[in-house]
C-alpha cells in the first residue's frame, strides 16, 4: 500500500500513535531502531532525524559518526500488538550528511544489484521467501530453555503440535500488518515451523523478512515461547532454512519461462541458474553468515549442501518448482535465516545476472538423490560441495570479483571483518564435545 506524508500524519493522529520506530538494519541482519515520539513525525518525514552511525556494527567510525535515516513511506504499518500508546514502525534508508546513499546500508547494497538489474532490461526481482524457525519454551525468567515446546513433525496438528495457537496467532498478526499468508505448517523436526507468505518485490521481500522475524519474536514470547531462526539449534534434526524463490520480470512479462523449451524455461532463466551455480561457493558467507549455518549444510537433513540444480529432485542446491507461466521461478534452498535478507538477495541477484550477462552454459541437472552418492561418484559427475565451515566461505567470497562487487568496498571490508572475528572466538572456544570426549581420555 502507498501512503503519502499527509496520509501518515492523519493515520497516526486518528489511530492515537504516541511512538514511531525508524527501523533500518545492521550488516549481520540485525534490526536497529531509532524510536521518536509522535511530535517528531514531520521532522522524521522530512528526511531530518540524525543518528550516531559509529554505534552501528559495520557501519563508520566516530569521526564521521553523524547518519540520517529516510524512511520509505510505503512501509509504514502500526504494530496490533500495542493496544495503548500505539507504535508504529517505518523502514528507513541510510543517508550520508552529504545527501548520498550510505554504501554501507544492506537495503542500498540491494538497490545497488536492483539497479544492475534495471540497465540489463529487467523491471522486478520477484522473492518469495520461506524462513523457518524453532520454539523453545522458556524459564520462570523468560530465557531460553533447550525444551521444545512439542514432538510434532511435518505437518502434524495439535494436540502433537503444540505450537499451533502461537502459530495462527503469529499468522492473524502478520495479516493484519499487511501480509499475504499462503500457508502455515509444522516442519520436519520437532519444535520446528514455517509460514509461507506471497512473493514480492526484492525490496519489500527483504522488508516483510524482517518484520516477520520481529512478529513471530515478539507473538511467541507473548506465549512463553522462545522463537529463533538459529540455523541448527539441535544436533540430530534437520535445521531451519530460507529458501528464496525468484524470478525475473520484463513489465508483465515472467524473463525466466518459455512455453517452447521443454522444461518451459526460458535461456535468461538458465543463464541465471548457471551464474547462481557458479558464484555459490562465493555467496554462501552471506547466505550462510554464521559459524552454525554450516552445521545445516551436511548430508542427511534434507539441506542442499550440494552445488547443482534438478526439476523436480530436492536434494540439489537449486530447484525449479513444477508452477509454469507467470509462476516459472527458481528455488534456491542453501539460504538460511540467519542471513540479512538484503545483502542475500543482493548477491544471488548479482551472480545470476553475471550468468545471463556472460550467457554461462547450464550444466546438466541432477535428478537422482545426491546424498547417496558416493565421493567418486560425485567427483565424475562434477558436483562440487558448498563450503564445509565459515572460514572456507569467507576465503571464497573474498577471491570472487562478482560477490565483492555486489556488497561494494565498504560492506564487503567490515563483514569480512566482523565474520573473521566470529570465526576466531568459535575457533579457540573449549567446546562441551571436547570435554566429553578428551577429559577423562587424556
Amino acid at each position: 500500500m502507498s501512503y503519502s506524508k499527509e496520509d501518515i500524519l492523519r493515520i497516526a493522529k486518528e489511530e492515537n500513535v504516541r511512538f514511531i520506530r525508524l527501523q533500518f538494519t545492521d550488516l549481520l541482519g540485525t534490526i536497529k531502531n531509532l524510536e521518536i515520539p509522535v511530535s517528531q513525525l514531520e521532522k522524521a518525514l522530512d528526511n531530518k532525524m540524525m543518528f550516531d552511525g559509529s554505534s552501528i556494527e559495520g557501519y563508520v567510525r566516530i569521526e564521521e559518526s553523524d547518519m540520517y535515516l529516510y524512511p520509505d513511506l510505503d512501509t509504514w504499518v502500526i504494530f496490533p500488538w500495542v493496544a495503548q500508546d500505539r507504535v508504529a514502525r517505518l523502514i528507513c534508508d541510510v543517508y550520508m550528511t552529504d545527501g548520498k546513499p550510505f554504501s554501507g546500508d544492506p537495503r542500498n547494497v540491494l538497490k545497488r544489484a536492483l539497479q544492475e538489474a534495471e540497465a540489463m532490461g529487467y523491471t522486478a526481482m520477484n522473492v518469495g521467501p520461506e524462513p523457518e524457525f524453532f520454539l523453545f519454551k522458556t524459564d520462570e525468567k523468560g530465557n531460553p530453555t533447550m525444551e521444545l515446546n512439542d514432538q510434532g513433525g511435518y505437518f502434524d496438528l495439535a494436540p502433537t503440535d503444540l505450537g499451533e495457537n502461537c502459530r495462527r496467532e503469529i499468522v492473524l498478526t502478520l495479516e493484519e500488518m499487511g501480509f499475504e499468508i499462503e500457508a502455515s505448517h509444522h516442519e520436519v523436526a520437532p519444535g520446528q515451523h514455517e509460514i509461507d507468505f506471497k512473493y514480492a518485490d526484492a525490496i519489500k521481500a527483504a522488508d516483510q523478512i524482517q518484520t516477520f522475524k520481529l512478529v513471530v519474536k515478539t507473538i511467541a514470547r507473548q506465549h512463553g515461547l522462545h522463537a529463533t531462526f538459529m540455523p541448527k539449534p539441535l544436533y540430530g534434526v534437520s535445521g531451519s532454512g530460507m529458501h528464496c524463490h525468484q524470478s525475473l520480470f520484463k513489465g508483465s512479462v515472467n524473463a525466466f519461462y518459455d512455453e517452447s523449451d521443454e522444461l518451459g524455461l526460458s535461456k535468461d532463466a538458465r543463464h541465471y541458474m548457471a551464474g547462481i551455480l557458479k558464484h555459490a561457493r562465493a555467496f554462501a558467507a552471506v547466505t550462510n553468515p554464521t559459524v552454525n549455518s554450516y552445521k545445516r549444510l551436511v548430508p542427511g537433513y534434507e539441506a542442499p549442501c550440494y552445488v547443482a540444480w534438478s526439476s523436480s529432485n530436492r536434494s540439489p542446491m537449486i530447484r525449479i518448482p513444477a508452477s509454469r507461466g507467470l509462476s516459472t521461478r527458481v528455488e534456491v534452498r542453501n539460504p538460511d535465516p540467519a542471513a540479512n535478507p538484503y545483502l542475500a538477495l543482493a548477491v544471488m541477484l548479482r551472480a545470476g545476472l553475471d550468468g545471463i550477462k556472460n550467457e554461462i552454459p547450464l550444466v546438466a541437472p541432477v535428478d537422482r538423490n545426491i546424498y547417496v552418492m558416493s565421493e567418486e561418484e560425485l567427483i565424475e559427475e562434477g558436483i562440487p560441495s558448498l563450503p564445509s565451515d565459515l572460514k572456507e566461505a569467507l576465503g571464497e567470497m573474498l577471491r570472487n570479483e562478482v560477490i565483492s562487487d555486489a556488497l561494494g568496498e565498504h560492506a564487503l571490508t567490515h563483514l569480512y571483518e566482523l565474520k573473521e572475528i566470529e570465526w576466531d572466538m568459535y575457533r579457540t572456544q573449549v567446546h562441551e564435545w571436547e570435554r566429553d570426549h578428551y577429559m577423562t581420555l587424556y
